[in-house]
């Protein structure tokens, strides 16, 4: 851990994505309540920006993914700010002209620059740390993570309801502006020129090349799989939540606040905890606990009648979910050739998303049709299946490689 706070690059990506994560909940909370304001509450309003937030993913992932792997991180990352500072600076100018419905337009200018700047951030710590260090990393960042999970909404909320949108679009302003000072002071070794073999080739082809890593990878393929399994176990589970609470549990809607904070702090709780075992216990078995343990809590959740018992079981899914979080995290940034990573999280993230949605839009009428007990079996069914998956992982201590011979086949030599 020490020489994680000893390395400058990391340190100055930390407090970056720091300030980037609390501008991400003002804008998100702020926008969310400005437009329930200004459309009178009207639902179709509300989820279309929910759709404008999620549709990059899908449309823009992949192609920002290629484009990162070309681009140089630390300008790439800068850009982002700067972008995003211009984004919401046009925001702030519409409102006080009286174009709100313009705010749709905008955010989704927003949401697309995110796709170029997180891969960036993921090849700088590559970059500047050795593979022993990586998993501590991914722990500390998924800790950060948790935190906004637990403090965003409030920090959010707060600034809107007693200062207004217009304070929290200037302070948004002011931590974007910020993030992007600080990124200058970032070390030049960690933004070295891409080969140009690599630039040269087509856009195309760079997609062919990150679908063709991952297909000759079998790490990469469980991985894969792992994560559909698990998004549509999610995606089944998630809009139920409510019900768990009200059916259940006979609680008021608003308690489900609660059972989500007790959630983040069990996250926060397994980012610490990951991060001090980080190497020392094989990541595979973290991995497998966190997934068998999540598909067991969620058979007891919906099962449970006496809060103390879904809440507990709540905060234990958080600790574990939180350290094979990391673990996954950890497995890609070690194991993935650098020059893939951008296109590897361009894979990964609309996949996850997308079963995500799968799920959710069938777990409707499924419910329906049967019951919460049978939904929750199901998605807890998934859950299992996506641990036994994991212990399929064939965990290497080197990288995967691209043959050399030829660019755009790969050949993966992953060590069992």
């Amino acid at each position: 851990m020490r020489q994680l706070f000893g390395n400058r690059a990391f340190v100055l990506l930390m407090v970056s994505d720091f300030m980037q994560n609390i501008g991400i909940w003002i804008r998100n909370m702020a926008l969310l309540f400005f437009i329930m304001e200004k459309s009178n509450h009207d639902p179709v309003a509300v989820s279309l920006l929910t759709v404008i937030e999620y549709v990059p993913i899908f449309v823009i992932s992949m192609i920002g993914g290629v484009l990162a792997d070309r681009w140089r991180p630390k300008r790439t990352m800068i850009w982002g700010d700067v972008l995003s500072f211009l984004s919401i600076l046009l925001i702030l100018f519409v409102v006080l002209a009286g174009y709100w419905q313009a705010v749709f337009a905008v955010t989704l200018v927003s949401a697309v620059v995110s796709q170029f700047s997180q891969p960036s951030s993921m090849k700088i710590i590559k970059r500047c740390l050795p593979d022993e260090h990586v998993p501590a990393a991914t722990a500390l960042s998924q800790t950060l993570m948790s935190l906004f999970i637990i403090l965003g909404p409030m920090v959010g909320t707060t600034i809107y309801q007693t200062f207004g949108l217009l304070a929290s679009l200037i302070s948004l302003l002011v931590l974007f502006a910020a993030s992007a000072i600080v990124l200058t002071f970032l070390p030049s070794s960690v933004d070295q020129a891409p080969d140009t073999t690599e630039s040269a080739r087509s856009l195309l082809k760079d997609m062919k090349a990150g679908f063709s890593y991952i297909a000759s990878s079998r790490l990469l393929k469980v991985l894969l799989v792992v994560y559909m399994v698990l998004a549509l176990g999610s995606g089944l589970v998630q809009p139920l939540d409510i019900f768990v609470i009200t059916e259940r549990l006979q609680l008021d809607m608003s308690s489900v606040q609660w059972f989500t904070a007790l959630e983040g702090l069990g996250m926060l709780i397994g980012g610490l905890i990951a991060a001090v075992i980080a190497g020392k216990v094989k990541g595979t078995y973290l991995l497998f606990a966190g997934l068998s343990f999540l598909g067991l809590s969620t058979f007891v959740e919906v099962l449970s009648q006496w809060p103390m018992l879904t809440g507990t079981m709540r905060f234990l899914t958080g600790v574990l979910m939180a350290m094979a979080q990391t673990v996954l995290m950890a497995v890609m940034m070690q194991q993935v050739d650098e020059k893939f990573i951008g296109r590897l999280g361009g894979v990964m993230m609309p996949v996850f998303t997308g079963m995500m949605l799968i799920g959710s839009g069938f777990t409707g009428w499924y419910m329906s049709a049967t019951s919460i007990v049978v939904v929750y079996f199901t998605a807890g069914a998934l859950f299992l299946l996506s641990s036994f998956i994991s212990m399929k992982l064939p965990i290497s201590r080197e990288p995967v490689q691209e043959e050399a011979e030829a660019p755009v086949s790969v050949n993966a030599t992953v060590k069992v």
